[in-house]
């Protein structure tokens, strides 16, 4: 345990501010925010357990102890967010962004460019985005292109250069493309209107610029500046085949900004949309795992403000699905609880689950196994088990009328068929249909057999059937003093899990992949002791026909079996071939009975 003592915690203020851990090597290992220092700090000391190894190992690291009073809930968030980026302590949450995803930048320079990028960047330039959407940013530029001649080029167009005559056209100027201020051909005052325009454009207010370009159209058209006024009424059909295509959010909410979180196992995903004259023009994402289990209302306080000042938002009210732990400062918190504001905030979630997935399919392209382990994580959880079930074997008994009765064993290994392992078994030792005795003999062949050669038993034993079957089964471990694998009964009418001295079964949800698991194993040892049975009844058949041939006894069937494998190719031999096995005489009786058939 760590050495840090019960007096320490006591004297604790019962105020606001901000807490550090430190190991035995004096490193600050995790920084935390409170409302109540005393209260939240004891909490990590007072558990009885622990909900994840990670936190454990946290807390067993804990030397000392420092922290910071502030006055606020909110300076307390402030400051752990600048201690956090300062000191990155190694227990923190990650708030990991999709920066992969480009944005559209107006260039904080003379005659600025607007480009698209992937480096978000704070030096004074203007980003819109990101665009989680290639086509959505594709249209957009275009128009942008469309509507206003802008320079491409990275000249340094300051006003002393251009007076200068410093440079000369392109031939993005000769194409009309740019308009060549490089050269004087465009002023300043001019190019920076059309900047403002593009700003609304990507800020989308698209509505508000209609109406600006559709009055200073009417004003050309009658002070008699035709030609300007065909410019701009060309800019405004853009403008309006833009929006048409562009997807109407709601009606009644031109703007608004969204806060969503939403937590899928070790996964939070965050997600901040933003909405301007009802068409969504941003959806930025953050994720983080929280193996720590801190609580989702502290950690949404913490991406809300983070979210903030990456994107550098002006914002001074938000929607959210949950209320966040502390106050943000100079922003107002609703939650909705109906109408279009909250359907606005379901929109948002459903962008934070299909992140969620789009991380999770990541993940299982660079680890194919990572679903199974998943799968197992949760069945080993559902069961109660010590150990993660990897190997799995189940067992189930085959006759048809109490003839022919087999046995399968098939094997399970991360959550897939270990076909190779099969095994099939004839029931040796008992006669007539007794599941329970079928079920005891082959589960002892099988582990004597495991327990001799030495090699790896299972996590987990399935029997199909109740639990006679069940309790047969288990008799045989405890025989073999192999009685601490768990083993569990499937019984196909309610589908209800048994386990050996339990009256009450265990019912699993019938859409939980735990059931589905064990169902899987079930229905391929059925499947594959059905396909043996078949085999072996079809064989017994073929032998009959031969056996019931008047003076053919077991040894003529066997060397005819020996030469040709099966009944099928015993038919198609010529009398030639079959006396070669059996002599002419018999091989006239199995021909002429054979060609009867």
């Amino acid at each position: 345990m760590n050495s840090i003592d019960l007096p320490v915690l006591s004297s604790l203020p019962e105020l606001p501010g901000v807490y550090q851990f430190f190991d035995k090597t004096g490193k600050i290992i995790y920084i935390g925010k409170a409302k109540n220092l005393k209260k939240r700090v004891s909490s990590y000391f007072n558990r009885s357990h622990f909900d994840s190894a990670k936190l454990r190992h946290l807390v067993n690291s804990i030397c000392d102890l420092k922290y910071i009073v502030v006055n606020t809930e909110s300076d307390a968030l402030i400051l752990e967010n600048i201690l956090i980026k300062k000191h990155q302590p190694k227990y923190n949450i990650l708030l990991r962004d999709d920066k992969t995803y480009p944005w559209i930048v107006v260039r904080n320079e003379p005659f600025p460019r607007v480009e698209v990028t992937r480096n978000y960047s704070n030096d004074g330039s203007i980003f819109y985005g990101p665009y989680t959407s290639g086509k959505f940013l594709t249209t957009l530029m275009d128009l942008v292109k469309d509507l206003y001649p802008l320079r491409n080029c990275n000249l340094n167009l300051t006003e002393s250069n251009i007076k200068a005559n410093r440079f000369k056209p392109c031939l993005e100027y000769q194409i009309g493309n740019c308009l060549a201020p490089c050269i004087g051909n465009q002023t300043s005052d001019d190019y920076y209107a059309n900047i403002k325009e593009i700003k609304k454009v990507l800020s989308g207010n698209i509505n508000q610029l209609l109406k600006f370009l559709q009055n200073k159209m009417l004003q050309a058209s009658k002070e008699l500046r035709f030609e300007e006024a065909n410019v701009l009424k060309e800019r405004i059909r853009l403008l309006t085949n833009f929006q048409s295509k562009s997807s109407i959010i709601l009606k009644s909410i031109k703007n608004s900004a969204v806060f969503t979180i939403l937590q899928n196992e070790d996964i939070i995903a965050i997600n901040y949309l933003n909405v301007s004259g009802g068409v969504v023009l941003q959806s930025y994402n953050m994720n983080v795992r929280n193996y720590l289990n801190e609580p989702l209302d502290e950690i949404f306080s913490q991406a809300i403000f983070e979210v903030k000042s990456r994107l550098n938002l002006k914002l001074d009210r938000i929607l959210v699905n949950i209320l966040p732990a502390f106050s943000i400062p100079e922003l107002r918190i609703t939650k909705p609880r109906d109408g279009e504001k909250l359907n606005l905030v379901k929109l948002s979630l459903r962008n934070a689950e299909a992140y969620i997935n789009e991380i999770r399919r990541n993940e299982e392209k660079k680890n194919p196994n990572l679903r199974y382990i998943k799968y197992l994580e949760q069945l080993k959880k559902d069961l109660n088990l010590e150990k993660l079930p990897e190997h799995i074997e189940c067992f189930d008994n085959s006759n048809l009328q109490g003839t022919n009765p087999v046995s399968s064993c098939v094997v399970f290994k991360g959550g897939k068929p270990a076909k190779k392992e099969y095994r099939h078994f004839s029931i040796k030792s008992v006669e007539g249909p007794d599941d329970f005795a079928s079920m005891r003999e082959v589960v002892k062949r099988r582990y004597h057999r495991l327990i001799s050669e030495d090699k790896p038993l299972p996590d987990l034993i399935v029997i199909d059937g109740g639990k006679g079957q069940l309790n047969a089964a288990y008799q045989v471990l405890v025989e073999l003093n192999i009685n601490h694998i768990p083993i569990i009964g499937i019984a196909k009418r309610l589908e209800e899990i048994f386990r050996p001295g339990d009256n009450v079964p265990i019912y699993l949800d019938k859409r939980s992949m735990s059931l589905k698991i064990i169902q899987q194993i079930r229905d391929e040892a059925h499947r594959f002791g059905i396909t043996y049975h078949r085999k072996k009844r079809d064989k017994q058949l073929e032998l009959s026909v031969l056996e019931n041939i008047p003076g053919i006894g077991k040894k003529s069937v066997q060397k005819l079996y020996m030469k040709f494998k099966s009944l099928n190719k015993i038919k198609q031999a010529s009398l030639s071939e079959l006396s070669e096995v059996l002599g002419k005489k018999t091989a006239e009786k199995i021909f002429n009975q054979l060609k009867n058939l």
